[in-house]
């Protein structure tokens, strides 16, 4: 789709409507992709208040912010009216600090966490440590709780722990999520290190269509819908409730042990929404495999397929 004066204009008005403009797929309360969702809770953590426009409520709206960007995915992200980047962008921003500067934010404060290492690991570790070689020990959480332990020059940003002799570098963003790791080493045919993180979350699990309608059947579970209202239109779960800004105030307002589940077509868009409640605290968080259309074909025929 051509990017028209018409739409370039408009454009232009929803990027200076604001300091901060997030285009994004659903809305600031209720994300209905996991890199929006990503992008979301790093500017709550930074602005109190930002502009945020659903790329799914207009498929002009989407095709045209790609080429009025040049940049081909979404979310995307503007401050002061200058295209900053998409996901992967902005978390390496806040990574290194620069993303407080650009929106003129008071960076969270740091205090280095409380990480603790066996002596077999930090035998390990310095075993692995050429003579004479700069690079340092690093740990990087990933927003999804994946451990990453490697070698590398000091960047900008890392927060130095004392592990006993032996100093480990952690990734800014990381910091929240390392507090309180303790790392072990394991010998034998399968030598390695372990992490044991504190913090780490429940995981999704993959809900199948005839566990969700038992569950729901009995009452035990709470199940969102979480595509825009054009495809609900088409077909929906009835027991379902759309995600929309009010159901997301219901949802954030459940005991963390609340059984949710979230479908959409086909349970890839809603596997990334899944994983951003698990990440806010809920423990039971299901995505419903295969979503509406696995319904359509296992439990109530009468609901079309698209």
């Amino acid at each position: 789709m051509a990017l028209t004066a018409a739409l370039k204009q408009r454009i232009d008005g929803y990027v200076a409507s604001d300091r901060v403009v997030l285009f994004m797929k659903g809305s600031r309360r209720a994300p209905q992709c996991g890199f929006s969702a990503q992008v979301v809770q790093i500017l709550d953590q930074l602005v109190p208040d930002y502009q945020t426009h659903d790329v799914l409520a207009s498929a002009e709206l989407r095709d045209g912010i790609k080429e009025y960007s040049q940049w081909p995915t979404i979310p995307q992200l503007y401050i002061d009216g200058k295209f900053v980047g998409g996901c992967d962008i902005v978390k390496d921003l806040q990574a290194s600090g620069e993303l407080e500067q650009l929106l003129g934010a008071a960076a969270p404060p740091l205090t280095p966490p409380k990480v603790t290492a066996s002596p077999e690991a930090i035998a390990a570790f310095k075993a692995a440590m050429a003579e004479g070689d700069s690079d340092v020990l690093h740990l990087q959480v990933s927003p999804s709780f994946e451990h990453d332990l490697f070698f590398g020059p000091i960047e900008r940003g890392d927060v130095e722990v004392d592990l006993g002799g032996l100093r480990l570098y952690v990734e800014r963003s990381s910091v929240a999520r390392a507090q309180g790791i303790s790392i072990g080493y394991l010998d034998g045919p399968n030598a390695g290190f372990k992490v044991d993180n504190p913090n780490q979350p429940a995981q999704v699990v993959e809900l199948s269509v005839q566990d969700a309608k038992a569950m729901l059947d009995r009452g035990e579970l709470q199940l969102f819908d979480v595509r825009p209202e054009s495809e609900g239109d088409i077909a929906r779960i009835p027991a379902g409730k759309t995600l929309n800004d009010e159901t997301a105030e219901y949802l954030k307002s459940l005991d963390k042990s609340t059984p949710i589940a979230f479908y959409c077509h086909h349970g890839m868009r809603s596997r990334g929404v899944a994983q951003s409640v698990v990440q806010e605290g809920f423990r039971k968080v299901y995505n419903l495999k295969g979503g509406v259309d696995a319904w359509s074909l296992a439990i109530d025929p009468s609901i079309p397929r698209y």
